[in-house]
């Protein structure tokens, strides 16, 4: 399957941590920390855009450590 990534970010490319790692790993680009209060949500800029074939998605999950 062919991904394509376009990275404005002012990260690295996202990476698997361990070779058995099941997800990968993405950093916020933002220049300062988010503070949530409890049960606030909010959008982070990641500065990534990815185009999927048709038939799939993209999850974005909460790291399990």
């Amino acid at each position: 399957m062919v991904v394509k990534l376009i990275n404005n970010s002012k990260h690295e490319n996202p990476g698997y941590a361990t070779n058995h790692s099941a997800g990968l790993d993405l950093k916020a680009n933002v220049d300062s920390p988010i503070k949530l209060k409890p049960l606030e949500r909010t959008l982070v800029n990641t500065g990534l855009f990815i185009e999927l074939p048709d038939g799939y998605e993209a999850q974005i999950r909460p790291r399990s450590g």
